[in-house]
């Protein structure tokens, strides 16, 4: 089917909305509205770097070959990546470092247990992955929670420029974008005198370019949640997923769970410690209670109220009472993140890193991240043009994830109209996630599904009429009613809007602007009295979701 044509079909629609948005709005809106991976977002000093990184193999543009991820024959061959460090003095064993693994929830994992650690004073490296605005995001450095400077991190390339040509020609050109990066980030923190460096794994654990930490350097291991998300890379099931993932594990090293995990997926895990002799911590055992309270505000931006209670006695004695934390980042999920990260603070502090519970419960409170749960303000909203006055970014992109932002929303804004502007990666199970927002109470009044490149390029992009045919499968197994442009009376609902209906309105639209400004126009005459929300799925390499809600939260929801 042909796409839904804006300059002919949604002239109409569009005519009261105002004018585009472009790249001359503020600096926090531009990687929210085209893609992120592109030179023109890059400081003028990183044109250098950029552009030699854009020559080498990227995995997060071309997509991950099927069992790379595996300990395998077919997997990444840490031996290259080994060799490029001792190149480079080995700079990852000048310091402790925590690594974080998982399917989901590893970079916000990574952020609360980076804030915590700086809030006690420790200087801190955090290295995550993929970034929004430039790459310097997957570096931070010291007390501060801020990226790389562009000056550091040119400065260090110089240095050690040469050094990475001399590898990457020994290796026959296959050192990959991902592992020249981590090299990078790991030979910036030695040279900042880190204390500490929490790195999350970019692919599974075992093959992954992060996981070269030998056992004397590790603090501890993390392994947030196991899911089907790189299903083929890491072997082909929940089962291979996990073993893959166990492979952070260190000899004599403390491996922190997330979950909560399937019995016989848990099993797996803690049989790799039993054999690396490590004790195990589980952020889901049954003598810890999180539990959320209710949804109020600190600064004007919402937040969960929360109670943290970690009560650990198998294995290593672990304990902690926090009452009424504030979490800025939403979502049981995150309540889940969060209490993984004060598990893996507190098993630190059992081996005497000086962490107080003032340092737990602060480091909670002031965490954020780009694109997580994100809230913005109604003037950094403004740019975008939409009716509504709040906005939330965040990046679902599986299955699960899907699952957990409806149940957000849900908690949330129980009672608003939704509509949701829908892109994809090629590799995601669109089937699934349609399946998740159709099946729940709250329905959208439109999904408008359209196209964004996918770590600056178009190879891993799903165009919007591959997933106009997803979500139409997925509203009949769901036995949900759509009206798409495959339908007579579709037509007539866009050209008056004012119309009501109890059917989701299907749009297939390339221009993601135009996507926003179609569910904004479609929420605006259906919501009536009601609060709206946009909610904005983008891919996972890029990584930010918009939702728009009129009016401020409901007063049933202040805590």
């Amino acid at each position: 089917m042909r796409m839904f044509n804006v300059a002919y079909q949604c002239n109409r629609l569009l005519r009261k909305t105002t004018a585009p948005v472009s790249i001359t709005t503020p600096a926090i809106m531009k990687p929210w509205i085209v893609r992120t991976l592109c030179t023109s977002f890059e400081h003028p000093e990183m044109k250098e770097l950029f552009e030699y990184l854009e020559n080498l193999k990227n995995y997060e543009k071309l997509g991950v070959p099927r069992n790379a991820g595996t300990d395998s024959d077919d997997g990444f061959d840490l031996g290259r990546m080994r060799r490029l460090m001792e190149r480079l003095g080995n700079p990852q064993s000048m310091y402790k470092v925590v690594h974080v693994a998982g399917t989901k929830g590893k970079g916000s994992t990574a952020a609360f247990l980076s804030s915590i650690l700086r809030e006690e004073g420790y200087s801190v490296g955090c290295y995550t992955s993929p970034h929004i605005r430039t790459i310097r995001e997957r570096m931070s450095l010291g007390r501060g929670c801020e990226p790389v400077s562009a000056n550091d991190l040119c400065s260090l390339f110089q240095r050690i420029k040469k050094t990475l040509e001399q590898a990457v020609e020994f290796e026959h050109g296959h050192l990959s974008h991902f592992e020249v990066i981590t090299a990078i980030a790991f030979t910036l923190f030695a040279e900042h005198n880190v204390d500490v460096a929490v790195v999350e794994a970019g692919l599974g654990g075992a093959r992954d370019a992060t996981n070269i930490i030998c056992s004397s350097g590790l603090a501890a291991s993390v392994i947030t949640t196991i899911g089907k998300d790189h299903l083929a890379a890491l072997g082909g099931s929940l089962e291979g997923i996990a073993l893959a993932k166990s492979g952070v594990i260190k000899h004599g090293c403390p491996v922190v769970l997330g979950g909560p995990f399937l019995p016989h997926i848990e099993q797996i895990i803690r049989d790799k410690a039993y054999s690396m002799c490590s004790p195990v911590i589980s952020a889901s055992d049954s003598g810890n209670r999180s539990s959320m309270k209710g949804i109020g505000r600190v600064n004007g931006k919402p937040c969960q109220s929360c109670d943290i209670v970690i009560q650990i006695e198998k294995d290593i004695s672990l304990s902690v009472e926090l009452s009424d934390v504030n979490l800025l980042m939403l979502g049981c999920h995150q309540l889940q993140n969060a209490t993984t990260a004060t598990c893996a603070a507190l098993c630190l502090r059992n081996q005497g890193w000086r962490i107080s519970d003032r340092s737990i419960r602060t480091g909670l409170e002031h965490t954020q991240l780009l694109g997580r749960s994100q809230f913005l303000t109604p003037n950094e909203a403004k740019p975008l043009g939409l009716s509504g006055s709040m906005i939330l970014l965040d990046g679902a992109h599986t299955q699960e994830s899907a699952k957990a932002l409806v149940n957000t929303i849900h908690m949330a804004f129980p009672e608003a109209r939704l509509a949701l502007v829908v892109a994809m990666a090629i590799d995601k199970d669109h089937l699934g996630f349609a399946k998740e927002f159709l099946s729940a109470g709250q329905r959208p009044e439109a999904v408008c599904l359209t196209e964004v490149d996918v770590a600056g390029d178009r190879v891993r992009t799903t165009s919007a009429s591959m997933l106009r045919n997803c979500w139409i499968k997925a509203s009949k197994e769901a036995g949900v009613d759509i009206i798409h442009d495959g339908m007579a009376e579709y037509q007539f609902l866009i050209e008056d809007l004012s119309v009501r209906s109890a059917s989701t309105i299907l749009v297939a639209e390339r221009s993601l602007t135009a996507s926003l400004r179609i569910a904004d126009q479609i929420l605006e005459a259906r919501r009536g009295e009601q609060s709206g929300i946009i909610i904005h799925v983008i891919p996972q390499k890029i990584r930010w979701m918009v939702y728009a809600g009129s009016g401020p939260l409901p007063q049933s929801l202040v805590a």
